[in-house]
């Protein structure tokens, strides 16, 4: 199991077209889900946080290890958010993998996780 957690920043002026991403995931959920599903991602949360001058999204998420990346060939859903990631994440900006220090995830629901992959 993959759990990762990793920051970008936002592009300047671009915090109202992360609002508008943000609304256009929460609208259209169903086909997020589908689509995390055959990424084997069990979860997946993205925090906000205006820091300074600056405003930083946070990926979260706990993935199968044989989940995949998203590419170009995936369904309409992830062309849009590609494209949304294109226009509002920042490239000069290095993201940064945060470390697990400690995974706490009950067994029961570990297994339940596997069983699924």
């Amino acid at each position: 199991m993959k759990v990762e957690l990793t920051k970008f920043r936002i592009k300047e002026n671009k915090s109202e077209r992360v609002d508008e991403w943000i609304e256009y995931m929460q609208e259209h959920m169903d086909d997020v889900l589908v689509t995390l599903e055959g990424e084997k991602m069990f979860v997946e949360t993205i925090f906000r946080e205006k820091k300074g001058e600056h405003e930083y999204l946070y990926w979260y998420s706990v993935q199968d290890e044989a989940g995949k990346e998203l590419d170009e060939d995936d369904p309409p859903i992830d062309e849009t958010h590609l494209k949304f990631w294109e226009e509002c994440i920042d490239k000069t900006f290095r993201p940064e993998d945060m470390k697990a220090a400690v995974c706490m995830i009950p067994k029961r629901i570990q297994r339940a996780m596997n069983e699924y992959a």
